[in-house]
C-alpha cells in the first residue's frame, strides 16, 4: 500500500506543474471532481466566457416554451452599435434563435448577444437581470454580469470556479445542446463562420466550449473533451495568448484523463465545495485587475506592418478575408487634407 502511495504522489507532483499564468481549474463533468486547481476563486474578467451565462438564459426559455428555435431575433440598433466581433446584420434584419445562437458561440457576436438579450427578456436589461440570478442559483457566489456579451465593464466579475460552474450546468442541464459547442464552421445566410477554438481541432476528444478575449482579461477558455465515455471540463483564465491559453488546456486536460482514476481513490473536493482562501460572497474587482483595466482603456498604437495572414485572420475571424479589407494603404509623406483611418482592432473573441 506504501509503494502504491508513493507512486501516486509522484505522479501527482509531476503532472502538477506551477501555472504560467492565472486561474485554472481542470474536474470531471458527471461527478465534479477537481483533479486540478490554481487561484480558483481569483477575482478575472469573464470575456466572452459570459456568453456562456446567454446562451444558458437561452436553452432554458426554449425548455420552458417561451422560445422555440425558430424564434425571430431581430438586429436592433443597439446591437447593431456593439463592437467587433459582430455578425454584421443591419438594423431590422432577422435570424432565428438557432442561427443567433451558433453566431454567438462560433463567431462570439456581441451584436448577436445583445438582440438575444432583447428579444427573450423584453429588454437588455432585464435579461441581465436574471442572468445574476441565474448565477446566483447556480452557486456562482463571485460573479456579477453587467452586459450579455463580456466586453470591457469594470465591474463584471467572475472566477474560475464560478465559469467552470457555468460550464458544468450548460452541459448537465442541457446535454441535447452539446453538439453546439464542438462546430468549427457554419452558415447563416450568406455569412460564413468559424470558430476561435483551436482545442476542437488539436486536441483528441476536444468538443467545447467558449473562448474569450479582452484587453484587460487576456486570454480565457472553458474547454471540455470526452474520451471513453468520460467528460472533463477545464477553464483557464488570464493566458498571454491564444495559443498559450490552448497549450495549457490541452495539458490539463490530458492531465486529467490521465489522473483520473488514482486521484478520485482519494477524498478530492467537487467543484462546488473545493477549498477556498475567499471568505464571503462577493464580486469587487481586486486592485491588480483595476490597474489592468484603466490601462486598456487606451488601445495601443496599430503595429508598423501587418503581414497578409493576420490581415486575413482579422478579417472575419476564420481565416477568410473580408469582402472590404480593414488594412488600408498609408502613406509614407504626410498631407494636410489626407487623414489615415486607425485600423480596426478585434476587441474580444
Amino acid at each position: 500500500m506504501s509503494i502504491a502511495l508513493t507512486a501516486a504522489l509522484t505522479a501527482w507532483a509531476y503532472c502538477v506543474q506551477p501555472a504560467a499564468a492565472g486561474s485554472a481549474v481542470v474536474f470531471d463533468l458527471e461527478d465534479g471532481h477537481v483533479l486540478y486547481a490554481e487561484d480558483i476563486d481569483a477575482p478575472w474578467y469573464p470575456a466572452s466566457l459570459t456568453k456562456m451565462m446567454t446562451a444558458y438564459l437561452a436553452f432554458t426559455a426554449i425548455r420552458d416554451k417561451r422560445a422555440t428555435k425558430e424564434t425571430k431575433i431581430f438586429m436592433s440598433p443597439a446591437a447593431n452599435r456593439q463592437p467587433p466581433t459582430r455578425l454584421g446584420l443591419k438594423v431590422g434584419k432577422e435570424i432565428t434563435l438557432d442561427d443567433a445562437l451558433r453566431a454567438l458561440i462560433m463567431r462570439s457576436a456581441n451584436d448577436v448577444a445583445v438582440a438575444i438579450a432583447e428579444a427573450l427578456g423584453g429588454d437588455e436589461a432585464s435579461f441581465i437581470k436574471e442572468m445574476n440570478q441565474t448565477a446566483a442559483r447556480l452557486g456562482m457566489a463571485h460573479t456579477h454580469f453587467i452586459n450579455p456579451h463580456g466586453l470591457p465593464a469594470e465591474q463584471q466579475v467572475t472566477t474560475a470556479r464560478d465559469m467552470g460552474l457555468l460550464a458544468q450546468a450548460l452541459l448537465r442541464d442541457f446535454p441535447e445542446e452539446a453538439p453546439l459547442y464542438a462546430l468549427t464552421q457554419a452558415t447563416i445566410g450568406k455569412i460564413t463562420i468559424g470558430t476561435h477554438n483551436a482545442l476542437l481541432t488539436s486536441f483528441p476528444g476536444g468538443d467545447g466550449i467558449k473562448t474569450g478575449y479582452t484587453c484587460a482579461s487576456g486570454y480565457n477558455l472553458a474547454a471540455s473533451a470526452t474520451r471513453n465515455g468520460r467528460r472533463m471540463i477545464a477553464v483557464i483564465l488570464g493566458e498571454s495568448t491564444s495559443g498559450a491559453r490552448t497549450a495549457r488546456a490541452a495539458a490539463l486536460l490530458e492531465n486529467g484523463f490521465r489522473t483520473r482514476e488514482w486521484k478520485t481513490a482519494f477524498p478530492i473536493a467537487r467543484i462546488q465545495n473545493y477549498p477556498s482562501e475567499v471568505v464571503g460572497a462577493g464580486f469587487e474587482p481586486d486592485a491588480m485587475m483595476l490597474e489592468r483595466f484603466r490601462a486598456c482603456k487606451a488601445p495601443p498604437p496599430p503595429p508598423p506592418q501587418e503581414t497578409a495572414s493576420a490581415a486575413t485572420a482579422a478579417g472575419n475571424g476564420n481565416g477568410k478575408p473580408n469582402a472590404k479589407s480593414d488594412v488600408k494603404k498609408v502613406s509614407a509623406k504626410p498631407t494636410v487634407k489626407k487623414t489615415v483611418k486607425k485600423r480596426k482592432r478585434r476587441v474580444q473573441q
